[in-house]
């Protein structure tokens, strides 16, 4: 099976993860997928494949011909896909781009132009895959499990090429912030790990958002309107005035970089009751404090105008990994020398998201996070150029070949 045909086959498999679900994993297609990633990696010929019952696949490429002390080293990338798009019935197909608006559906016509989408315009000539609009595609993070396997295919497929034992994990649920909730650090038993789980080529992450996540119910008074004068609280109205007290630029849409912002994911009201969803995101560990206390303060001010109407629960979700990656240069300096030595420009940048490689970081497990190629994840509009996607695989193996290659030199591995 080729690269390409192998992501083809897994965005077949619906795995979107649920927030409101308390299994594990959150939704069965996740273990419908690791399943048939188990039989694969089986028939690959990697060995110790394991599926826990929490959703976790591992496996091992053992050791071939490397020196003595080569590190162990890891690649994670996660199962699931985002609950923001539907992800059922993904109908992929593959484009040239040639430039202009793309077409993706005719019927209802649904197109991508690269006047708002410019990056675009860096794929032109290229084969790109899409979807056709309904869903998203997936790359996020398929891509990043196909460039995975493949890498442990072709080095399985070529003795001749020495390296060290690598461990490989696939996680459920990343996108409802549970991937590395059940992971097991000490029996992946590695020095460190990259996730596969960035964006566009050559992007090397080792910085990602702080984050927390806000739910906030509001209890109104419901009194019929016509008699309603100094009886009825309208929750609705307070809701609209609590989000008015946020930052008006202090949005995704208004915000890029190192910025960080409220994001009001969801809001649900009648008269009487009303909840929101907020995420909190901020690089710098102060400012993401002073979010989390901004709007605390605001739901305590509107509280003294309607007693106890408003209830919120603020839980951190993860860190910003540089506080732990910062101190190991040298495998950042690795991935972005195997970019280099595969064509591909590094392109270090900080994640305005997280990956499990965070969560990871502070477990003990430092994970920096390695492109997949993909672009405008979460929707209808993503997609994925083929050249990016084998670049992706190309790094990977490039890596695990350096670690090898490195042993004896100076670098501190």
């Amino acid at each position: 099976m080729t690269l390409v045909e192998r992501f083809l086959k897994y965005v077949s498999f619906d795995t979107q993860s649920d927030g409101t679900s308390t299994t594990r994993p959150s939704t069965s297609g996740q273990t419908v997928f690791a399943e048939y990633l188990a039989d694969e990696l089986t028939a690959v010929g990697l060995e110790d494949v394991f599926l826990d019952g929490n959703g976790c696949l591992t496996a091992t490429l053992p050791a071939h011909a490397a020196r003595d002390g080569v590190p162990v080293i890891g690649f994670i990338a996660h199962m699931d896909t985002s609950p923001d798009m539907p992800g059922r019935n993904v109908k992929p197909h593959i484009v040239r781009y040639t430039g202009g608006e793309l077409r993706l559906n005719a019927e209802p016509y649904i197109g991508m132009s690269p006047a708002i989408f410019p990056e675009l315009n860096d794929y032109i000539g290229q084969e790109l895959i899409v979807t056709d609009g309904t869903t998203l595609l997936g790359a996020d993070d398929k891509a990043g499990i196909a460039a995975i396997v493949s890498a442990m295919q072709y080095l399985k497929a070529h003795p001749e090429i020495p390296h060290g034992k690598v461990r490989i994990a696939f996680t459920p649920d990343e996108e409802i912030g549970r991937g590395a909730d059940d992971f097991d650090v000490a029996r992946f038993g590695c020095e460190w790990a990259y996730t596969v789980d960035g964006g566009e080529t050559g992007e090397l992450e080792y910085e990602n958002f702080n984050a927390a996540i806000a739910r906030i119910t509001i209890t109104g008074r419901n009194v019929h309107p016509g008699y309603a004068k100094g009886k009825m609280i309208n929750s609705t109205l307070v809701a609209m005035a609590l989000n008015a007290c946020l930052p008006a630029q202090q949005c995704p849409e208004n915000t890029s970089g190192y910025e960080g912002f409220y994001h009001l994911t969801q809001i649900n009201g009648t008269v009487e009751k009303t909840t929101l969803t907020y995420l909190i995101r901020d690089h710098d560990s102060l400012l993401f404090e002073d979010k989390k206390r901004h709007l605390l303060d605001v739901v305590r001010q509107l509280n003294e105008k309607y007693p106890d109407s408003i209830r919120i629960d603020i839980r951190d979700q993860y860190y910003n990994m540089y506080a732990i990656l910062s101190s190991r240069r040298e495998i950042i300096e690795l991935a972005a020398q195997a970019m280099q030595s595969v064509g591909v420009t590094p392109r270090i940048r900080p994640i305005r998201g997280g990956t499990d490689g965070a969560r990871l970081s502070f477990a003990g497990l430092p994970c920096p996070n390695l492109f997949t190629g993909g672009l405008n994840f979460h929707g209808r509009y993503e997609f994925l150029p083929v050249r990016s996607l084998e670049k992706s695989m190309e790094t990977v193996i490039r890596i695990i070949r350096s670690v090898e290659e490195k042993i004896h030199e100076t670098i501190k591995l």
